[in-house]
């Protein structure tokens, strides 16, 4: 073959990964853009549902129906992830996204506790159940996507689009209401505005089930799928050690991740003093930020290893967290508050940018999707998505700072398998696939 003709078909190779990469990634943001506009919103809306006076205890209520949409994500992630691994990458994350947009479109339409009584909250709690099913199978399926797809040398950077993308659905739930806060007074957001964002979210799904209708399944699963199959459970039982390191290394990464992102608009409100416009402000710009960090993060781990990165999360946030939460909570400054949150996000980028590579780099490929989703799907479920309700849980007790040192002993934990686990990199299982 001549050089031109290896070129070109080298070229050939490279679009057709980028433009697999490219639509695993959107479907991956519009996924988590639905599942994020219910804590954006949720000062909006939680009366609406939960007819309380005292708004931290709305909010608590509110977050708790979040929780528990986190506490099924076990069940997402062993259902969805077995059918990854049975049926292929590109099923299961077709079906992933069609569930979201069921979950988004019945939240739009629930009908208020004024109107409905009781059966307003179970039917928000049974569309974020739905969705929490979706989102359980979504991270594996993705991760494992993503890693597959991308070449060796690269992989760290190709697959931190799986969070700079889960950030961006973030980003984009963060500018829906600030944009929404710039149209609509207050009274407005309340009593109906707060519908629009999961009616966008609805029909954004129907693209995300466009685009992964056309994906291209990976190698790797082509290569398995010829050969004999087990039992999706039984065979993941045969990695143990695997499993455990998932969890370890999950826990305090996911507790940091849902702590500076997810529950900070509400912190910045409710302790910080902020005005609602300037904490969607502060989210929205650091959230930006740490999008870009994501794939920088990734490279470097293509670079020096993958344990380094994490270790660098896992030090300095065991460090720095309580210094961070406790002047956060203390400073009433715009600028300042936003200087914090930026440096907290940059050492939790060391966790965010390769966690899904290192668990897709444990796992052989029969079980990768489901290896990676079910352990990970446990620990963000118990630690990642309660953060914000036990965060209100002592607020309300009067006890703000016991929450400060839980994050950091959940971080502590996860350095301490940071420091005795191998480097993925250099012990690669898609590799040796």
């Amino acid at each position: 073959m001549s050089q031109t003709a290896q070129s070109t078909e080298d070229f050939a190779i490279m679009r057709h990964r980028l433009k697999s990469i490219f639509g695993g990634s959107i479907g991956n943001l519009i996924e988590w853009y639905d599942f994020y506009v219910y804590n954006f919103f949720a000062l909006y809306f939680a009366k609406s549902f939960f007819p309380n006076a005292d708004p931290t205890v709305q909010l608590l209520n509110t977050f708790g129906i979040y929780a528990l949409g986190f506490l099924i994500r076990p069940v997402g992630g062993w259902v969805l992830g077995a059918y990854a691994d049975q049926a292929g990458r590109k099923s299961a994350l077709t079906l992933s996204v069609t569930l979201m947009c069921v979950g988004s479109l019945l939240i739009a339409i629930t009908p208020t506790y004024a109107t409905f009584g009781v059966g307003a909250p179970v039917l928000l709690l049974a569309a974020r159940l739905i969705q929490g099913i979706s989102l359980g199978g979504e991270y594996g399926t993705s991760a494992t996507y993503l890693s597959e797809i991308a070449v060796s040398k690269h992989r760290g950077f190709y697959s931190a689009f799986q969070y700079v993308t889960l950030i961006g659905g973030q980003v984009a739930g963060s500018l829906t209401l600030l944009v929404m806060q710039l149209t609509y007074t207050g009274a407005e957001l309340e009593a109906w505005g707060w519908r629009i964002p999961f009616a966008i979210g609805g029909a954004l799904s129907l693209f995300g089930l466009y685009l992964r209708r056309n994906l291209e399944e990976t190698d790797a699963f082509k290569k398995v799928a010829a050969g004999p199959r087990r039992g999706a459970l039984r065979a993941l039982l045969q990695h143990p050690k695997e499993i455990l390191l998932v969890f370890g290394l999950t826990m305090g990464g996911t507790t940091a991740f849902y702590t500076y992102t997810t529950y900070m608009p509400t912190f910045l409100v409710n302790t910080v003093k902020l005005s609602r416009d300037q904490a969607t402000q502060i989210s929205f710009i650091s959230l930006v930020i740490y999008a870009a960090l994501q794939p920088v993060f990734g490279a470097i781990s293509d670079v020096i290893g993958r344990r380094p990165v994490l270790l660098w999360f896992g030090i300095l946030g065991t460090l720095g967290t309580v210094p961070m939460l406790t002047t956060l909570s203390g400073t009433h400054d715009y600028l300042t508050a936003l200087a914090l949150i930026m440096a907290a996000l940059l050492v939790v980028s060391g966790y965010t940018s390769i966690n899904a590579v290192v668990k897709a780099e444990l796992f052989p490929a029969a079980v990768r999707a489901l290896g990676v989703g079910l352990p990970y799907a446990v620990a963000a479920s118990v630690f990642g998505g309660t953060a914000p309700y036990i965060a209100l849980w002592f607020k309300s007790g009067g006890h703000e700072n016991w929450f400060y040192w839980y994050v950091t002993l959940l971080i502590f934990l996860s350095a301490l398998v940071y420091g005795f686990m191998g480097d993925t990199k250099h012990s690669s299982r898609i590799d040796r696939d």
